[in-house]
């Protein structure tokens, strides 16, 4: 057996998961380059803005394929109750409330290696949801999560 062939394949979400998103679903993407140079890392689609209901999924995600999570930072405008720390897979994940938006949420682990995600609004249309999700995760992306939403965001039907 050549020695390429023991090495186990990297875990990428397929592109056609795109397709089958719908309206409420939560999913996350994470930037597949070891570069990290686009201005967000990821993003991520809650169902609502009960994170105490929203974030375990994710920080369970996260952990699979990043590691242990040690700190989230979110907006608390941005959310309904925010407790200053969450049991998750028998580990405390501490959450701040920073002002970083209600469009972005940071991912600790370790001492210092923060993650950026896009935060796409429960109430988005799919279309919209894809659109945003898919230019977040990309390498080359330096648009802000702000301006991000908004140039995907669904325009009103012309009558």
């Amino acid at each position: 057996m050549a020695e390429s062939d023991t090495h186990t394949p990297a875990k990428l979400l397929p592109d056609a998961i795109h397709q089958a998103v719908k309206p409420g679903t939560a999913l996350l993407r994470l930037e597949t380059t070891q570069s990290r140079e686009g201005l967000l890392d990821g993003a991520w689609w809650p169902r609502s803005r009960d994170i105490a209901a929203e974030l375990p999924a994710l920080i369970t995600a996260l952990t699979e394929h990043i590691g242990p999570i040690t700190r989230v930072g979110l907006d608390a405008t941005a959310w309904n109750e925010i407790p200053t720390r969450l049991v998750i897979d028998d580990r405390v994940v501490h959450l701040d409330s920073f002002p970083v938006g209600d469009d972005t949420v940071l991912i600790t682990r370790g001492h210092n290696d923060h993650f950026a995600l896009l935060v796409v609004p429960p109430d988005a249309g799919v279309e919209a949801a894809r659109a945003a999700m898919a230019r977040a995760v990309r390498a080359d992306n330096t648009t802000q999560a702000a301006q991000l939403l908004l140039a995907t965001q669904e325009q009103p039907a012309a009558r």
